[in-house]
């Protein structure tokens, strides 16, 4: 019988909590320590998590160089989808705001999305997403956010900025011309649709299914800056 193996715990910066990486069987779970949420993703169930990055990077892959960021790295397989659709001149960058996550991605973990974190075209910084989207202005032609479960924050109260207007409006400052923001969420959500079109976004709401064609559906904005 399978059953939950903890690997390692990883401290939230300016959080008090924590992140707890388990192996279950073939499949690697994260999961909040303390079991609030319950599974906050697994090796198992990606397909959203794809979407999250296939969606905005074919849209903007045949652009001069296209440079997108990705919020959170989860597991990595946003960051392998990228790194799939963008072809050999795109560039990513992840922001991952958690140091564990990121070394989890460099060991056996990373062996689950074929090791993204190797391709010289990936980068990744150790720093909340905001913090990296406020210092480029124009700086990207995609952004792809799965920050916590959503534009309502689990793991970190802060993420709850990013999502607000003030937030979205710095997203889109971070945008070139008719850049793509990417936003995953567990379940819709339709004040936040509003806000995306206050902020100056034409969006739209996708269902993708978290595995396969059945089950569990979940929420990504794809939302167009309508100005430069």
């Amino acid at each position: 019988m399978k059953r939950f193996v903890l690997l390692d715990t990883a401290v939230i910066p300016d959080n008090g909590g924590a992140l707890c990486l388990f192996e279950y069987g073939d499949d690697f779970v994260i999961k909040i320590q303390g079991g609030h949420g319950g599974q906050l993703m697994n090796t198992r169930m990606h397909g959203s998590e794809d979407a999250l990055a296939e969606i905005p990077c074919k849209k903007v892959a045949a652009r001069p160089n296209p440079r997108v960021l990705i919020g959170g790295l989860g597991m990595g397989f946003t960051l392998a989808s990228a790194l799939r659709h963008l072809g050999d001149n795109g560039a990513v960058v992840v922001a991952e705001l958690v140091p564990g996550v990121i070394e989890w991605n460099r060991g056996p973990l990373g062996e689950k999305s074929g090791n993204p974190l190797r391709d010289p075209r990936a980068q990744v910084v150790n720093e909340d997403v905001a913090k990296v989207l406020q210092a480029e202005p124009h700086g990207f032609d995609a952004i792809m956010l799965d920050v916590d479960n959503g534009p309502e924050g689990l793991t970190q109260e802060a993420n709850n900025w990013l999502y607000s207007l003030d937030g979205l409006n710095a997203c889109a400052q971070a945008l070139r011309p008719r850049g793509i923001l990417a936003v995953w969420s567990a379940s819709a959500d339709r004040s936040f649709s509003a806000r995306l079109n206050k902020a100056g976004f034409k969006a739209e709401e996708v269902k993708v299914y978290a595995h396969g064609n059945k089950g569990t559906r979940h929420t990504i904005w794809i939302a167009e800056k309508r100005q430069g």
